[in-house]
């Protein structure tokens, strides 16, 4: 899994097929691997937009948008954390005009409680205009997007397949993998969520991003609020 989460880094636009060759293992061992681990092959698929059994799905609000400050565009995404011992699955939300880093949370299941507690630990600066997150069954949850009703914020939701839609989130995925997680070793999910603590820490005060002109997410997001960790 370790070695099937770094190719698709790399390959994301890779399937079963084209990831079991490049492996040298079985492809359905390939397949029950990426269901386990929540990733599929970035690219259009018609007709497969399904959301889970009464969940609604929105559509793309943001193609030609332009991002005019920090909370117009909030975005979030779950990825797969290799560990020594097992794998835990981390969400983040990030204002996408700064690539501030506004919450995160980590869980051994997929389910939708721990995204709830990121948009909640979300909100505690401020509330974005829009909205928007993949098709995945956490996120079209009645009860994950009732705060987001209930504030009246604009809902957009990514084709299926398509990273481009949620492109700065994906770019903060491989920063961390690259920079602290395959690098780390970890070896416990307190030892992985200290370490995420002070990267985020380190990633919205610290790192400057090129396409801010080398300046910090920090540097251009009203950061009043001191994030509290959730006991999730």
């Amino acid at each position: 899994m370790r070695k099937l989460d770094e190719l698709y880094l790399k390959r994301p636009f890779f399937g079963s097929r084209k990831m079991a060759v490049d492996l040298a293992v079985n492809r359905k061992r390939v397949q029950r691997l990426m269901r386990l681990m929540g990733i599929e092959a970035h690219y259009a698929k018609p007709n497969l937009s399904r959301p889970a059994p009464g969940h609604q799905v929105y559509p793309y609000l943001l193609r030609g948008v332009r991002i005019e400050g920090p909370n117009h565009v909030w975005s979030t995404d779950i990825t797969y954390i290799p560990m020594r011992g097992g794998f835990l699955y981390l969400v983040a939300v990030m204002d996408w005009f700064s690539r501030f880093v506004l919450s995160w949370e980590l869980s051994n299941t997929l389910d939708t409680a721990f995204c709830s507690a990121a948009l909640e630990a979300a909100f505690g600066f401020g509330q974005p205009a829009i909205w928007n997150s993949d098709q995945g069954s956490q996120f079209t949850a009645v009860e994950f997007l009732a705060p987001l009703k209930k504030r009246a914020i604009a809902i957009s939701m990514d084709g299926r397949g398509r990273a481009l839609d949620n492109v700065f989130i994906e770019r903060l995925w491989r920063s961390l993998k690259y920079e602290l997680i395959y690098l780390g070793d970890f070896q416990s999910g307190a030892e992985l969520s200290a370490a995420l603590e002070s990267y985020f820490r380190f990633y919205n005060f610290e790192r400057p991003h090129q396409a801010l002109g080398y300046r910090t997410p920090a540097d251009l997001f009203p950061h009043k609020h001191k994030r509290k960790k959730s006991s999730s």
